[in-house]
């Protein structure tokens, strides 16, 4: 088993799904191609992240953390910098909004069994799951991940509040993403951003600050509801990151980025991940937010730490 070092000062990212040209979500992703990105990571400021998978059929997320798997047992600097595995997905809410970028068809209800094998195949690397709590009966799959060690995130989910904090009673500690993974149109007071919000002495929040998947303005506003202790920031980061406008493959998608570096689905109804980088979004938070290095450094650095747990 591999036994990666628990980052070290700097930027750690909870969810990464490519950088610098290289996704991470690809069905034969290769050394060279790992150890570009790293590099990458490392010349930005990364101490540690945790590689994403996103929802795919259950025996080609197997395949691909078996792969990657293999790829860090022979790359030092991997292992340095992948701290374990995010996995978001394939246990998600499948309606129209809610699943985002996911592919309807990979998406299935949580399950232990199904879960047992990707965290066979990851071979216990994976850290971090982000799942939907009203799509895990009876909290089997939240269950199991906190007797193995793994933190449980709500994402791309649209659980009652009863739900949630029957979810929060399970072991459920972080939200992923607020703010997206939902619909653009919601219910004005009852909705999933508020029933997260009222959890905050239970959750930790993610998000992510580029000003395009959450406004600056609401941004400020969910971390000031929140408090910073119980925020942090991630960049949902996919391969355009760290490099320039262009058209990519990720996932099952083609993009043109633009100038603006915004990740939008070709008919723009929603956004696939995000191109942003950390220390643009460390950028950001100090010059669209006010906020200060050491408030930067809890919600980039400290707080994400805390938020899952390192051998």
């Amino acid at each position: 088993m591999i036994h990666p070092a628990p980052p070290g000062p700097g930027f750690l990212d909870l969810q990464v799904n490519g950088y610098a040209g290289v996704d991470f979500n690809q069905d034969r992703l290769s050394a060279e191609s790992l150890n570009r990105a790293c590099k990458a990571l490392e010349r930005d400021g990364i101490a540690g992240i945790l590689a994403t998978l996103i929802t795919e059929r259950l025996g080609l997320m197997e395949s691909r953390l078996r792969n990657m798997r293999k790829l860090l047992e022979n790359d030092p600097l991997a292992r340095r910098l992948i701290a374990g595995f995010h996995l978001e997905g394939p246990f998600l809410n499948p309606a129209p909004g809610f699943r985002g970028a996911h592919p309807e068809d990979a998406i299935i209800p949580a399950d232990p069994e199904s879960m047992k094998r990707l965290l066979h195949a990851a071979g216990g690397l994976v850290r971090l799951v982000t799942l939907a709590p009203e799509k895990d009966p009876g909290l089997k799959t939240t269950r199991l991940l906190v007797r193995e060690g793994v933190a449980v995130s709500a994402g791309h989910c649209d659980p009652s509040l009863d739900q949630l904090e029957s979810a929060c009673d399970a072991g459920l500690t972080l939200f992923t993403h607020l703010g997206n993974g939902c619909p653009a149109v919601l219910a004005r007071h009852d909705n999933i951003i508020q029933r997260a919000l009222s959890l905050r002495d239970r959750l930790r929040l993610c998000f992510i600050a580029d000003g395009a998947h959450v406004p600056f303005p609401a941004l400020g506003n969910y971390i000031r509801a929140a408090g910073l202790d119980r925020c942090l920031v991630v960049t949902d980061a996919i391969a355009p990151a760290g490099l320039g406008p262009g058209r990519y493959t990720v996932g099952r998608w083609t993009l043109d980025i633009g100038e603006d570096m915004i990740a939008w689905a070709p008919d723009r109804s929603h956004l696939v991940g995000a191109a942003v980088t950390m220390k643009k979004s460390a950028e950001n938070l100090r010059t669209h937010l006010g906020l200060t290095e050491a408030e930067v450094k809890k919600l980039c650095v400290e707080n994400p730490r805390a938020a899952v747990p390192f051998p």
